[in-house]
């Protein structure tokens, strides 16, 4: 594959990555790569019945985590075994699908969400965006110094995941004693950018409710689907496809999700509970 000089090369998802299958992607999460799939597995957690795979999604490798919650709403719907929460990991969990979600579909997502990634918010020594207050009739920003900013106008960069930014006037944040705590920049004001209202007002109360015990108590329930996981890597080899092309390695996710249930159904039916988490040694100590 050649490009001329000066051509950007194009995004990976639609880069070929393999001479063998054409619908392989190459990807990567933190210190894993690969070229192939991803596959999504949707389990029951119910305590008093076999949990279950209820739903299988096969993507390419590229496709982000947070585009595949609708898609499995949608399906789960259609056979009516939407849960009242569902229960995800990180990657699930964005603004826009927080709100999506309840709205939409009745679901409740339970997950951690993506802290405010503003230096500001990660040294906790300076104003983060929780601190400006917003008047969204108005359309008006107010900083904590109580200055009000001068502009607020659709975000001309939609790949940043905001919608609007607002704009400070420079003879107030120039002089602004807490200008340090506020701003890196050298001449230009403070630039707020903001997500549409309900994504921007979700996320606040996602990040205070993930840091209670009783968050942590609810969500401990979603280790089981990395049991499963490791099931169908361990028994099902679900890493290595059979065969070529997206259609072929979903039907080989679904005939693998299909033999978990088999086995998990006639356990349950032979009174067999499955296995406690293994405890470590050092974590037995505290035991002992």
């Amino acid at each position: 594959m050649r490009w001329r000089e000066g051509k950007e090369m194009p995004a990976a998802a639609e880069q070929l990555t393999s001479p063998d299958d054409p619908d392989a992607r190459y990807s990567t999460t933190r210190d894993i790569e690969w070229i192939g799939y991803k596959v999504h597995l949707t389990e029951t957690c119910d305590a008093d019945t076999p949990h279950l795979i209820v739903n299988v999604e096969t993507t390419p490798a590229t496709t982000p985590d947070d585009h595949m919650a609708a898609v499995v709403h949608q399906s789960l719907r259609g056979r009516t075994l939407l849960p009242r929460e569902h229960l995800v990991d990180k990657g699930y969990t964005d603004a826009q699908m927080l709100v999506d979600s309840e709205r939409e579909y009745g679901v409740t997502m339970v997950g951690p969400v993506a802290e405010d990634p503003g230096w500001q918010a990660r040294e906790g020594t300076g104003f983060d965006t929780s601190q400006f207050v917003v008047d969204w009739e108005r359309q008006v920003v107010t900083c904590p110094a109580g200055k009000q900013s001068i502009s607020w106008h659709p975000q001309t960069y939609p790949a940043s995941g905001m919608a609007f930014e607002a704009r400070f006037a420079r003879q107030d944040c120039t002089p602004c004693a807490f200008r340090a705590r506020c701003t890196r920049a050298k001449i230009e004001p403070r630039i707020v950018g903001w997500q549409i209202r309900e994504p921007y007002e979700a996320l606040p109360t996602a990040r205070k409710r993930q840091t209670t015990k009783a968050f942590h108590q609810q969500y401990a329930a979603r280790s089981g689907i990395e049991a499963t996981h490791e099931q169908a890597v361990r028994r099902g080899g679900i890493r290595r496809s059979r065969d070529i092309g997206l259609a072929k390695t979903h039907l080989q996710h679904l005939l693998t999700a299909t033999a978990i249930n088999v086995v998990r159904v006639s356990e349950w039916l032979a009174g067999i509970s499955p296995a406690a988490t293994r405890c470590s040694r050092f974590a037995a100590l505290q035991w002992a």
